[in-house]
């Protein structure tokens, strides 16, 4: 059950929860404050994990930890949440998902700043990652997932498999192309389904289950968040869905568990805090991945479940 205080942010309509050892308005050693997206299964995880690992880690050492948790619902939010730790001055911040790791590291150079839920760094800060920011990622090899799908659907050349993402969300695009490439080395067509409206996402989930015999959905914050049109349009159409993030429109998954991910992040948070380490000593790590199955869903789209 999540322990959470909502209020409504100043100039900004946003959720936010204060999680902790300590009450809100209790003393505590340190204060972390987290910015997380929006409400989405896998983010949510992600943020749960962490708060769990850091607490346990600093209890080790009698330390308490207040956080401030915000969900920002948008992109643009973002920053004006950030603008409130840093006002704050917070010890840490832990920016969950790319929009709130990029409005982070813009804000201060100062704070030690880890992000989770994210997956390209590199890219995200163009081959210059700041020295105060680290974190882990959600990356899932893509020649895995390409292949996991071509193995389990069948696909062989000819076949068009379609990949539905966000234009705002630029690791999207790094992930079609990668998807792409792979795909097509195989013979299989890819085609791309790019909107920038979440009112789009409906007309272009329609296209692709019209035109393709599977979707690709890359670790998208905006597709995962409305993710349901898409499977809700794919299932009547008899059209397998895969996502790189897993969730319950997805026939398999080839995903990390973000619970895992988030904990290592908190472990992160807590070597920072502890002065053991400075977010530029510390590596940006990934998970190994594990196959799961949507039996169910398998079972009415007629696809075969290897054994377990």
């Amino acid at each position: 059950m999540k322990k959470a205080l909502s209020l409504i942010l100043a100039l900004a309509v946003c959720t936010v929860s204060c999680i902790g050892l300590t009450a809100c308005s209790g003393s505590a050693d340190y204060t972390v404050g987290i910015c997380q997206l929006m409400e989405h299964e896998s983010l949510d995880k992600a943020t749960e994990g962490f708060i769990d690992a850091l607490t346990e880690e600093l209890e080790k050492s009698g330390k308490t930890v207040k956080f401030d948790t915000q969900v920002a619902g948008e992109t643009t939010y973002c920053a004006t949440i950030i603008n409130t730790f840093t006002s704050k001055n917070v010890d840490l911040i832990m920016a969950n998902a790319t929009p709130a790791l990029l409005a982070a590291a813009n804000a201060t150079t100062t704070i030690p700043v880890l992000g989770t839920s994210v997956t390209d760094y590199d890219d995200t800060f163009g081959g210059n990652i700041p020295s105060n920011v680290s974190g882990t990622s959600d990356a899932v090899a893509f020649d895995k997932q390409a292949e996991m799908m071509i193995d389990t659907l069948g696909l062989k050349a000819g076949d068009k498999v379609g990949v539905i993402y966000c234009l705002n969300e630029s690791n999207s695009l790094i992930q079609y192309e990668a998807v792409k490439k792979l795909f097509e080395q195989e013979g299989i067509v890819v085609e791309k389904y790019a909107f920038s409206e979440t009112t789009e996402l409906q007309a272009f989930a329609t296209s692709a289950a019209n035109e393709c015999k599977a979707v690709y959905i890359p670790s998208d914050n905006t597709v995962a968040d409305n993710d349901a049109i898409v499977g809700n349009i794919c299932k009547q159409k008899k059209v397998p869905v895969y996502t790189s993030y897993g969730g319950s429109i997805c026939y398999a998954s080839l995903a990390i568990d973000y619970y895992e991910l988030g904990k290592e992040t908190g472990k992160m948070a807590a070597e920072i805090l502890l002065g053991n380490k400075k977010p530029e000593d510390i590596e940006i790590i990934t998970l190994t991945p594990s196959v799961v199955y949507n039996d169910e869903l398998c079972n009415e789209l007629g696809i075969a479940v290897a054994e377990k």
